[in-house]
């Protein structure tokens, strides 16, 4: 891999978070007071905030920008402590619609070559007069530059395949059993706390496993520490707030943590069942059976291996918050 290919992958990854936070960012301008009304006005009980958590996120493509206004809110009064906790359980659901959203159109339809047309309607709105299509042009943008540099990450990322000793040491650091699955969480856990977008550690997880570096189960693992990873953006938001403001950001920690202290108890019976639901669900292979590995993203085992991760997240989640959300 030589030093071009490094600085075109870490240029990709750059262009991914950049498209990602003017995306989420035009889309916050757009809704503006509207969001601000609705999210104050629908957390009257837990069920109704966790839908809105969870709706608010799906729009805004980002668990962060919901828990940081959650905790922003908290911070002036605005919600309580227990309205903002269900709205955060419902930011963590929400937030499973990007690995989604990635695995389909990422990784099956190429969005990407939509993407330069689309740019310019992007261009056009975003040079408008009226603050509204500014915006809208701004999440045009930010939704383009996300699927390029999507696709310029899976295209800079070698094939190991093609360098069988690169691929043995890789492989090395999953043949340790348990302590595999603790390494693949750490890693994960510090790549989100470095990039502050459990998205992004996402999309290179999904491409990883996609080319064959890693196995599922340590993919999953990965997936499992970016939740833990992803509670520090909510926390430095809180540090110059108020007990309450604190408080709320802690409960996002104590939630994740609490989450990937089961998921690791179950690890095994809880991949099975991933595994289960990805291939009743889709009619693929089951990503989880002993043996199972990924040709590449286009075969049915590389679907069947995004689709699983994806559907790892969201159990995860929507599991942890029907525990938690009594």
């Amino acid at each position: 891999m030589g030093i071009l290919q490094v600085f075109t992958l870490l240029g990709a990854l750059g262009m991914f978070l950049y498209g990602m936070n003017l995306m989420s960012s035009g889309l916050q301008k757009a809704a503006g007071e509207r969001l601000r009304g609705f999210l104050s006005a629908m957390t009257s009980n837990p069920l109704k905030g966790v839908l809105t958590g969870m709706g608010i996120t799906a729009v805004i493509q980002s668990s962060s920008a919901t828990t940081v206004m959650v905790v922003s809110f908290v911070n002036a009064g605005l919600l309580t402590l227990v309205q903002a906790i269900g709205v955060i359980m419902g930011a963590n659901i929400g937030t499973t619609i990007t690995a989604w959203m990635v695995a389909f159109l990422g990784f099956k339809a190429d969005i990407s070559i939509l993407a330069i047309p689309l740019m310019l309607f992007g261009f056009l709105f975003s040079n408008s007069k009226k603050d509204q299509r500014k915006n809208i042009g701004e999440l045009i943008v930010g939704f383009c530059l996300l699927f390029l540099g999507l696709s310029f990450m899976k295209e800079s990322v070698p094939d190991l395949r093609q360098t069988p000793e690169v691929l043995e040491f890789v492989s090395t650091w999953s043949a340790h059993g348990f302590g595999s699955v603790l390494l693949f969480l750490l890693f994960g856990t510090i790549l989100t706390l470095v990039l502050q977008s459990s998205s992004a550690t996402m999309a290179i997880t999904l491409i990883m496993l996609s080319m064959g570096w890693i196995p599922f189960g340590m993919a999953c693992a990965m997936v499992l520490g970016e939740n833990i990873g992803t509670t520090i953006t909510a926390n430095i938001a809180a540090s110059i707030g108020n007990t309450q403001a604190k408080r709320a950001a802690m409960s996002h920690t104590i939630f994740n943590v609490f989450g990937v202290l089961w998921a690791l108890i179950l690890f095994n019976p809880f991949l099975r069942l991933v595994g289960v639901v990805t291939e009743k669900l889709f009619g693929l292979p089951n990503p989880a059976a002993e043996g199972f590995s990924v040709s590449g993203p286009t075969s049915p085992e590389g679907t069947a291996a995004l689709y699983g991760l994806s559907m790892l997240h969201t159990l995860f989640n929507m599991t942890n918050t029907l525990i938690l959300v009594w």
